[in-house]
């Protein structure tokens, strides 16, 4: 049962724990239910919002992030024939919420190449920003990471990124590293010097929390070797591409008019939107 292997991987891992299989369950049981303590939070939002108005425009929520999609992201005519489309699919496609400026990435401050960034999938370079800020803001040094066994969790999704490319006369060096959601992960890892696990995780709508439940499942074990262990939990999904939409769209789930009405009687579907999100947290 599961009672029974969670007891018997509590005894293993605290034999100092009583030999009695009811107690060792009840010790693990409060153990790991203790919440971990969030260190920093740091985000980006549709419509220019960032972790710091984050809070106060979901308190608020007198904002609009949805918008028409903006040219940097797709033009839907130039993308594919429009005319293979119904008009609930060219319609929904005109809406979503869009980040503004994710297409601008600072690469001298990462010891990257201009070529090298330009072929990055906007994910990883959005990813490497957000991590940045986000140990900064729990007060670690990039020189004090270096060699730490932190975990880096990392939820996401199939990205559009390769779909939205040109066609290349020359592959590049770097497309195999750019484009490559497992990749994107180890990229942050990488940049900061950390040599603990790092993992990408996608389950679908859910890969971010299930990214930040695999965070707090390995600080937990590492707490049982050391105190204040702290580990890393990001989530990034960027629309580069209609053709999800379109699919979704053609499948009755998206919102004609642009607008989610949950638990209201006039809700027709969803709209899509993009954010970049991370944490730091620690137990023990």
């Amino acid at each position: 049962t599961p009672r029974a292997v969670a007891t018997h991987l509590m005894m293993q891992a605290r034999p100092d724990l009583s030999t009695s299989a009811e107690t060792v369950y009840l010790a693990a049981s409060v153990h790991l239910s203790a919440p971990p303590e969030l260190l920093s939070l740091a985000a980006r939002f549709p419509g220019g919002c960032g972790s710091d108005w984050m809070y106060h425009q979901l308190q608020v929520a007198n904002g609009n992030a949805i918008m028409r999609v903006p040219a940097v992201r797709w033009t839907l005519e130039l993308v594919d024939d429009i005319k293979a489309f119904t008009a609930a699919q060219r319609t929904c496609s005109q809406y979503g919420g869009f980040m503004s400026q994710a297409q601008l990435f600072d690469n001298h401050t990462f010891g990257l190449s201009i070529l090298e960034a330009g072929s990055m999938d906007p994910h990883q370079r959005m990813l490497l920003e957000t991590s940045y800020t986000v140990f900064h803001s729990a007060g670690q040094r990039k020189a004090l990471l270096a060699g730490c066994e932190l975990p880096v969790l990392l939820g996401i999704e199939r990205s559009d990124w390769m779909l939205s490319q040109l066609p290349r006369t020359k592959s590049s060096v770097y497309e195999v590293s750019s484009t490559h959601e497992s990749v994107a992960s180890g990229r942050i890892s990488f940049s900061l010097g950390l040599q603990g696990v790092c993992m990408s995780i996608n389950a679908a709508c859910a890969s971010t929390l299930v990214a930040v439940h695999a965070a707090k499942c390995f600080s937990h074990a590492q707490s049982y070797n050391k105190d204040g262990s702290m580990a890393a939990a990001l989530g990034a999904s960027l629309k580069l591409h209609p053709a999800s939409t379109l699919a979704i769209a053609a499948a009755g789930m998206l919102s004609v008019d642009g607008r989610c009405k949950t638990l209201d009687k006039r809700a027709n579907g969803y709209v899509r939107s993009e954010c970049i999100g991370a944490l730091t947290l620690q137990c023990g």
